[in-house]
């Protein structure tokens, strides 16, 4: 997997628990342009790969920003940025991907929950450049947890923004946009925060009578996944088209991890199925899709990828591009 080297530019905290991270190329090189809703790996010093995506004005190629916050059951990547990332410090990063796109619309609803706010930022910045109409809603505990409270504060030419505080009564739970309840054709949505958060807008969108193919959200961890224990998983072979080589990927191990015992290099870096760095096109065959980072219209779709990394066979066997 390529890497971009990177230097911390800037540190700076971001209400209560976060800090937004400034990272800038080496001297006299530039950084690839993005788009609103990319990420970027980043490869830490303990052997750690953190997806965090880009936020802050879209398309600039001098320095990347991203937040981070310090996550109370930090599996390492947030509590080592945290603690010991320091100012000039050269990192590891990945270009920029983007699986969560802003598509063409006539509006957007753009909902956040906490951390949430990053890819949607994004997002708003990049439809304040285009003159196109939007609403974002950001919903925090309290409103010391605001990040980015500047820019906020600032306002926009076509957008608006709103922030609820939980601890104001103004929680997803008790007001929701009014916008939520007025789907139209040519609006989407957008959502991004805790997965508990984004299922139940979603939900509540779908009741307001909202098409799924509107309703758009990127995830930060896979949502629990409760197997019936009448569910026995089973052994499939997966065959690689590039060489016609199978192999029995048994029901303990991943297809990726199969892969890599007999020296296939599958680029992987969530391991969790939410940033798509795996995803590898299905040629034959039917995969059980378990990612959150592939939409249910696109696991429908003719074109199937499967992520490597977590996801199994409906089919004894699966051909993939690979």
């Amino acid at each position: 997997m390529e890497k971009l080297a990177v230097f911390v530019d800037a540190l700076s905290r971001q209400g209560e628990h976060c800090i937004a991270v400034r990272l800038i190329p080496e001297p006299g090189k530039s950084l690839p342009a993005w788009d609103a809703g990319a990420h970027i790996d980043l490869h830490l010093a303990n052997g750690l790969i953190r997806q965090y995506s880009l936020t802050g004005p879209p398309g600039g190629t001098d320095h990347y920003l991203i937040c981070v916050k310090n996550e109370r059951d930090s599996r390492g990547g947030s509590r080592y940025l945290h603690n010991e990332l320091r100012l000039g410090q050269q990192m590891e990063i990945s270009p920029p991907r983007n699986l969560f796109p802003l598509e063409e619309a006539d509006s957007y609803l753009l909902i956040a929950g906490g951390i949430g706010l990053t890819p949607l930022l994004a997002m708003a910045e990049e439809l304040e450049r285009f003159k196109q109409p939007f609403e974002l809603h950001y919903y925090v505990k309290r409103r010391s947890h605001v990040i980015f409270r500047e820019r906020l504060d600032s306002h926009f030419a076509y957008g608006r923004c709103h922030v609820g505080s939980g601890c104001e009564g103004r929680s997803p739970r008790t007001t929701l946009p009014e916008g939520l309840t007025q789907p139209a054709a040519g609006k989407k949505l957008y959502l991004c925060g805790p997965e508990a958060f984004m299922s139940h807008i979603r939900n509540r969108a779908l009741d307001a009578g909202w098409r799924s193919e509107d309703i758009h959200s990127e995830s930060f961890q896979p949502p629990a996944r409760n197997i019936p224990c009448t569910q026995i998983e089973h052994d499939f072979t997966v065959t690689l088209k590039s060489s016609g080589m199978s192999f029995t990927i048994p029901p303990d191990k991943t297809i990726a991890a199969v892969l890599q015992e007999h020296g296939v290099d599958v680029p992987l870096s969530c391991e969790m199925g939410i940033c798509g760095a795996c995803l590898t096109p299905v040629l034959e065959g039917k995969a059980d899709h378990r990612d959150t980072v592939q939409s249910e219209t696109e696991k429908a779709g003719h074109k199937q990828q499967i992520t490597l990394c977590c996801s199994r066979s409906l089919t004894g066997n699966l051909v993939i591009d690979l």
